[in-house]
């Protein structure tokens, strides 16, 4: 049996404050090879999850299948504007050619305990941010969308969502092509207040 751990990581601290999501369109091959990509999934699991409900699972999309999906999109964008532009539907046909390996982390609602649906939620939110940070610290580039994909019916049909399930994320996993940009952080004293239970 493993030990729980006990200790500082100033490792993944430091980790947490240089993380960064990498453009999608900066990523290339190579993305993580099978045995890697089982350690971000697994990694992406050890989240707080109210009742052990697993509400949450995991489609990975790689190789011909990210071209398959793409055609899934062309078909779903035709649907909606059947006079789309032949460049939007390219754009769409190779959205998830951008990036070596796609993960769609899927929010899945469980009714077996009453655990608020709320919280089965934020859940999967958690998979999806813990997946973020075991990419960066495997070494890849990793990017969290959802965009318009995400909640159309054809597209989540086409990728076997049942009821009480979303779309979380698709998240891009891959090898920066780019270097890294920071971006404007919220200050602390923006954000922070102290709770006195005063009136």
């Amino acid at each position: 049996m493993s030990e729980l751990f006990e200790g500082k990581s100033m490792e993944t601290l430091d980790l947490l404050h240089r993380r960064r999501s990498t453009s999608a369109k900066a990523m290339g091959e190579p993305g993580p090879d099978a045995a890697q990509l089982q350690q971000i999934l697994q990694a992406a699991c050890r989240v707080p999850d109210h009742g052990k409900l697993f509400p949450w699972r995991f489609l990975v999309i790689q190789g011909e299948a990210r071209a398959r999906l793409g055609e899934v999109l062309e078909e779903a964008l035709v649907a909606r504007n059947a006079n789309v532009s032949e460049s939007l539907r390219r754009f769409e046909r190779n959205r998830f050619l951008r990036a070596p390996v796609v993960v769609t982390v899927i929010s899945s609602l469980k009714t077996e305990k009453p655990i608020p649906e709320w919280e089965q939620h934020l859940s999967a939110g958690a998979v999806c941010q813990n997946l973020l940070i075991a990419a960066t610290a495997s070494g890849f580039g990793a990017n969290w969308l959802t965009e318009w994909c995400a909640y159309d019916d054809i597209v989540t049909q086409k990728l076997g969502l049942g009821e009480g399930e979303k779309i979380a994320a698709f998240i891009y996993i891959g090898t920066g092509t780019a270097p890294l940009e920071e971006r404007p952080r919220p200050l602390l004293e923006d954000i922070v207040t102290n709770w006195t239970g005063e009136a």
